[in-house]
């Protein structure tokens, strides 16, 4: 007894009880380790433990959660990262992207980053970059703006998005040609880009693995509302990582990984000019939109 009352005085608790488990973990650290990790540690360890203490968690529960967790490592691969299919599912990529972007109103809103995003090639305006020439052709157009309208020349935006058999090309590499439907583009002297390719359809994140199966007990859905993904980034700006999103899919109110925000969803429009389809290269009918995306100054360290 004295001796816990000394540790709670000064010293560290020296033996484990459920009462004090959070505090007897957390003072084994030295206090020379780095401090930011030392406070993280220290919240993951309090809210785990109080998490365990009041589900009042079996041997066998917490066992599932470690072959859970190990089948999540051990499916991952050089294109498929399972554990950050995990965290977006769960909500925490979001919530920590919207802890660090929280720009000016009027600045395009950010979202997730996915796991499929690769250094992309780069391509002239006006490129078609549906390789494989499946789905509805759609002509993007757009401009990047400073936050009082100003033209961003030169900015960089790379953009990626999923075939019409709902897969990335990193994921078939044997069936898709390279780079297809991945691109990067120069804006031109007045902020402006286009490009050609596929409108966007909704498709399945990976369900086969320890995250489906979690999604699927859960009576979640896989899918992804269609999208294309966007990375714009300019010396001196804040990088903008987003989509842009079809309004008229069935599922931007289940997104599996909670990146659908309101402003995102933008306004493709069908076109039937037999005239306007020639003059793009299009053999029919298209679909157009046109998005401009507005940065925020990058902020102080």
């Amino acid at each position: 007894m004295n001796e816990r009352v000394e540790s709670r005085e000064g010293s560290s608790l020296a033996f484990f009880t459920e009462a004090d488990s959070a505090e007897v973990v957390n003072a084994r650290m030295a206090p020379d380790a780095d401090q930011r990790l030392r406070e993280i540690m220290s919240v993951v360890v309090k809210h785990l433990h109080e998490a365990v203490k009041e589900l009042r968690l079996t041997p066998d529960e917490w066992l599932k959660a470690i072959d859970f967790l190990t089948r999540t490592g051990q499916i991952c691969n050089d294109w498929r990262q399972e554990y950050i299919l995990l965290s977006d599912t769960l909500g925490v990529s979001m919530l920590v992207d919207a802890i660090n972007h929280d720009r000016p109103e009027g600045s395009t809103e950010n979202t997730v980053l996915g796991p499929f995003y690769v250094p992309n090639s780069r391509y002239e305006n006006g490129a078609d970059i549906n390789l494989d020439g499946k789905g509805e052709p759609v002509v993007v157009s757009g401009r990047v703006l400073d936050q009082v309208g100003k033209p961003i020349a030169g900015a960089l935006l790379e953009v990626w998005q999923a075939n019409a058999d709902g897969f990335y090309d990193v994921q078939q590499k044997d069936l898709q040609p390279d780079n297809n439907l991945r691109a990067a583009f120069t804006a031109d002297a007045n902020g402006e880009f286009w490009f050609r390719s596929a409108k966007p359809l909704y498709y399945p994140i990976p369900g086969d693995g320890p995250v489906g199966a979690m999604l699927a007990a859960l009576g979640r859905s896989i899918y992804r509302p269609a999208h294309l993904h966007f990375m714009v980034s300019a010396p001196g700006f804040d990088t903008i990582v987003t989509h842009i999103f079809t309004p008229d899919c069935p599922y931007l109110r289940k997104d599996p990984v909670f990146g659908v925000k309101e402003s995102l969803i933008a306004d493709f429009k069908k076109n039937d000019d037999p005239a306007e389809a020639a003059k793009l290269g299009f053999k029919g009918p298209f679909w157009s939109v046109n998005w401009d995306f507005v940065m925020a100054p990058k902020a102080a360290p």
